[in-house]
């Protein structure tokens, strides 16, 4: 199986790409809603159980783990692929979201550590939604001006709003809070529209439309699931060494670190059918 780690219910609009775009894979996906949300803990934290959840998924058999959580993404994942990985499992491979979102902003492969020679990209600011502890990290800001340098980034921090989404908020709630984070994003931008705006948190997808109606007409919201369910199967095409056969009997599995009914009775929402999920 192929693993898929989130903080809490987010990664579920990924995994529902990913079942659509390679149905005849199975996958594995694991919560972490014991602990949920990640986006408020420290970076220590969040680096020791993002590692815990990888190592879980492992035992299980997956030899390929996608991390369908931005803040685990933007702390631990480059740490755990470049220090943890080849000493303790060099044949696996852990992979991230936030490679596809970079690579669909600048238009550079994400192999590419620099501008590519003779590029040539217009100026243009981007506005990055995530949480607090994604917006600290500076991942999205510091890829993006290694292959673009004419993109500004402006990242605004959304505290709470993962919260209010998991505990199934009503949309005028969820809509009045996202007004004003974009309000805030608009304020330093004096009025300014962004070019475009990233949705850097994997449960921010089932509110899109929220940001699209608090930020002026026209501006494109880039959302990550189908992003990066077309990422993963060009990964695996390249990698098939990684990959597991496709057979007709591919299932998809949900275990969290929560209370499993409490869990499944709000992941149909993000998911789209309802999950059945099984104590981690």
């Amino acid at each position: 199986m192929i693993g898929v780690f989130d903080s809490g219910h987010g990664g579920l609009t990924v995994l529902s790409a990913l079942v659509a775009r390679l149905p005849e894979r199975s996958f594995l996906y694991l919560g972490d809603h014991g602990h949920a949300p990640y986006g408020e803990r420290g970076v220590a934290e969040i680096h020791d159980l993002t590692l815990a959840n990888v190592e879980r998924l492992f035992h299980e058999g997956c030899r390929l783990v996608l991390l369908a959580c931005n803040t685990a993404a933007a702390v631990a994942l480059r740490r755990l692929q470049q220090e943890w990985l080849p000493g303790a499992h060099p044949e696996r491979r852990v992979l991230g979201v936030f490679v596809p979102m970079v690579e669909a902003v600048t238009e550079v492969p994400w192999q590419a550590q620099e501008p590519p020679p003779g590029a040539r990209r217009a100026p243009a600011v981007v506005g990055v939604f995530a949480t607090r502890r994604t917006v600290a990290s500076g991942a999205y800001a510091r890829e993006i001006a290694l292959r673009a340098p004419a993109i500004r980034v402006v990242q605004q921090a959304c505290p709470g709003l993962v919260k209010r989404i998991e505990a199934g908020a009503a949309p005028e709630v969820l809509a009045a809070m996202i007004a004003g984070h974009v309000a805030a994003l608009m304020e330093r931008l004096d009025g300014r529209a962004p070019d475009s705006v990233i949705l850097g948190c994997t449960h921010y997808p089932l509110v899109a439309q929220a940001f699209a109606a608090a930020l002026p007409a026209g501006v494109p919201v880039h959302s990550q699931p189908a992003l990066v369910a077309e990422s993963l199967a060009a990964y695996l095409a390249r990698h098939p060494e990684f990959d597991v056969a496709p057979g007709p009997r591919a299932r998809t599995r949900f275990l969290t670190t929560g209370n499993p009914e409490t869990v499944g009775a709000l992941a149909a929402r993000f998911f789209g059918t309802p999950p059945i999920f099984q104590a981690a």
